[in-house]
């Protein structure tokens, strides 16, 4: 599974707007699921929000991968998105975050979520990916530079 399958330009922001927290998640769930909001929108950020409860996905190294699992997602879903200015985030190592992906599916996709999370985690640890992330100017050049570290 390559996450170039589960993530378009479409659910990309370069740069996003939003500047605290509760507004990132917001954001990226709105990518991932519309914004129009209704019923999946508020599922799907209600799951991301109950998993951050748990323990902030802020994994290090500037990045963040907030996640949940959510009936009224049909299919699993990646968003993305970069902070031009770093976002408090709780993360683990205490350092605020600019790199932003958010997975969102049903429970019938555990398996595929786990190994979603786990590719996005290996891809992000290397530095000058995480810095091609972050230089793209716009959806598509993310989605590109994305594409080509996956190829690798």
């Amino acid at each position: 599974m390559l996450l170039s399958d589960i993530l378009t330009p479409a659910r990309i922001r370069v740069p996003i707007q939003a500047r605290d927290k509760p507004s990132v998640l917001r954001e990226l769930v709105g990518l991932a699921v519309g914004n129009g909001g209704g019923p999946e929108f508020d599922e799907a950020l209600a799951a991301v929000e109950a998993r951050e409860a748990l323990l902030s996905t802020g994994m290090g190294y500037g990045i963040a991968i907030p996640h949940g699992k959510c009936a009224s997602v049909p299919e699993l879903r990646l968003a993305a998105g970069t902070a031009p200015e770093p976002v408090g985030f709780d993360a683990l190592d205490g350092q605020p975050v600019r790199l932003f992906f958010l997975l969102i599916g049903p429970e019938s996709a555990s398996g595929t979520h786990v190994k979603a999370l786990s590719r996005i985690s290996r891809l992000v640890r290397r530095e000058p990916i995480r810095e091609r992330l972050l230089r793209a100017r716009d959806p598509e050049e993310f989605y590109r530079f994305l594409c080509e570290a996956e190829s690798r």
